[in-house]
């Protein structure tokens, strides 16, 4: 038996239907594991020692009935206790704080997933970027001009900031088009943030593909996020439509080039974002469609993942 120790955005708000961590907890639950809730700021550090406030933790796949917590208490982080690190970006400097407290419980012998290091070192835009093989053209930079030159010589881009999620701040541009400069401009914060422009992808049309690698290995399916109407974000926090599909030839080859790195790594849950034959993400904070996919293939993406941590974990705490 593990003690899963969940750092998450507060319990109560989530929407189980759609939430990967809660299909995470039920799973592990379902294994005969002890759950433990992180209260929020629950993180800590005394001398040198990491440690958590937090709960224990019963889940229920019950809509507005689906947990119930016990008495908080504070312990130590160490071997025996398996810690996922699911809170939702913004990888701001509390959560680059927080990666630093599961780096010490890392040492002292929890696993960790996702790798605190690695959470640090992967931007999820500019991971994809460590795979240039992968995709499209794309530039990075503070400078506004430099960004509006790169859209003028591709014709159409699609320019985000390096910080945002779930479609915020994704901005559709064209060569020539009025806005061009202001939008840059807002980008970039004139020239103080890095932002990303990569070439327009019409094939979004037919949807931004999640693929997700459990160990750095694909599930068969992805789910294809789909724009409505007038909209041109799939992102199904900005109303796309979720549509599971088998991979392609193209979908595995992409994971085959991702994969190992993640794995050595030690990112062990990962969300590809492909468009057409494009990677353009490598989400690695809290990746999700776990319960649209199992739902619609009848497939349990929950247990692929948790055999793959229970295999990490006999290895790491045999070593303590």
């Amino acid at each position: 038996m593990l003690d899963v120790v969940v750092v998450m955005d507060p319990i109560g708000s989530i929407k189980i239907a759609k939430d990967s961590t809660f299909a995470m907890l039920l799973e592990a639950q379902r294994r005969g594991h002890r759950l433990w809730y992180v209260l929020p700021g629950g993180l800590w550090v005394r001398d040198g020692r990491a440690g958590a406030t937090a709960a224990p933790l019963t889940v229920r796949d019950a809509y507005k009935d689906h947990y119930e917590l016990g008495d908080a208490s504070q312990f130590e982080l160490g071997p025996g206790h398996v810690v996922l690190m699911r809170t939702d970006p913004p990888v701001d400097t509390d959560y680059l704080n927080d990666t630093q407290v599961l780096g010490l419980a890392q040492r002292a012998g929890a696993l960790v997933v996702n790798d605190p290091q690695g959470l640090r070192d992967l931007n999820e835009k500019l991971g994809s970027l460590e795979f240039p093989q992968c995709c499209p053209p794309s530039l990075v930079s503070r400078d506004s001009a430099a960004l509006k030159a790169f859209v003028a010589e591709v014709g159409q881009a699609v320019v985000k900031p390096l910080d945002g999620m779930g479609g915020r701040s994704i901005f559709r541009v064209a060569a020539g088009e009025p806005n061009v400069n202001v939008i840059l401009e807002t980008i970039t914060a004139n020239g103080k943030h890095l932002a990303v422009a990569q070439k327009y992808l019409p094939e979004i049309a037919q949807g931004d593909k999640r693929i997700l690698l459990v160990d750095g290995e694909p599930i068969d399916y992805c789910l294809a996020r789909i724009p409505q109407g007038d909209e041109f974000r799939g992102n199904l926090a900005a109303g796309g439509r979720g549509e599971g599909r088998p991979l392609s030839e193209r979908d595995r080859w992409i994971a085959a080039q991702v994969g190992p790195e993640m794995r050595r790594r030690g990112m062990v849950f990962v969300g590809l974002d492909v468009i057409g034959d494009y990677l353009t993400e490598v989400n690695v904070t809290s990746p999700t469609c776990i319960r649209e996919l199992d739902a619609q293939f009848g497939i349990n993406i929950a247990g692929t993942l948790f055999d793959a941590i229970e295999r990490r974990a006999a290895v790491a705490f045999a070593k303590r």
